[in-house]
C-alpha cells in the first residue's frame, strides 16, 4: 500500500481531527488501515512539501510535528486517533520520506529518519535495467536494443553517465 502524505498541508490530513469541530474526520492514515484492512502499509512522502497552517488563535499545525509520534517505536505503538479515540498501534507502518532538499528538514525529523543519499543513475544503470526488465517481461532482444539505444539517444534526459560524462 502507497500513499502520498503531503496531500494536506496540516497535521489534520495525516492524523484526523477530534469531534466536535465542524470538519472533524479521521485521517488519512487511519483511512488508508481501514479501506485496505492491513496494518503495515507504506507512506511514501515527499517530505520538504510538508506544510502547516495557522488558526486566527495563533496556534500552527503543522505535518512533520504530527508525523514525529508515529516516527517513535514507543509513541506510534500506543498512538490515539483523535477522531475516533481509539488506541491504534501505528508501528508497523513503514515510512519512506522523499526529499530534494533534506538539509532543510527540522533537526527532530532528522535525528530521527536520518537521511540515505542516492546517486542519480547513469545511462549504465538505466540500460542494465531496461536488460533485465525486458527479460523478465520477455521482450525480444530486438526491443530491448531498441530501448538501451533509445536511452544512449536521449543523452540521459539529464542524467549524467558517469563512465562517459555525458
Amino acid at each position: 500500500m502507497v500513499t502520498e502524505a503531503t496531500v494536506d498541508s496540516a497535521s489534520f490530513g495525516l492524523v484526523g481531527s477530534q469531534r466536535g469541530w465542524g470538519n472533524a474526520a479521521p485521517g488519512r492514515l487511519v483511512n488508508l488501515l481501514i479501506a485496505e484492512g492491513v496494518a503495515n502499509p507504506v507512506v511514501l512522502d515527499e517530505i520538504e512539501k510538508a506544510g502547516s497552517v495557522t488558526s486566527i488563535k495563533g496556534q500552527t499545525y503543522s505535518l512533520t510535528d504530527a508525523m514525529l509520534p508515529l516516527l517513535e517505536p514507543i509513541s506510534a505503538r500506543n498512538w490515539s486517533c483523535p477522531y475516533f479515540e481509539v488506541g491504534f498501534d501505528m508501528s508497523w507502518i513503514s515510512w519512506i520520506l522523499a526529499s530534494n532538499d533534506w538539509p532543510s528538514l527540522p533537526a527532530p525529523l532528522l535525528s530521527r529518519c536520518p537521511p540515505i543519499r542516492l546517486e542519480r543513475p547513469t545511462i549504465r544503470d538505466l540500460k542494465a535495467f531496461a536488460s533485465r526488465e525486458g527479460l523478465r517481461r520477455g521482450l525480444s532482444d530486438l526491443s530491448i536494443e531498441a530501448i538501451c539505444t533509445a536511452l544512449e539517444r536521449s543523452g540521459g534526459g539529464g542524467i549524467g553517465c558517469q563512465t562517459c560524462g555525458r
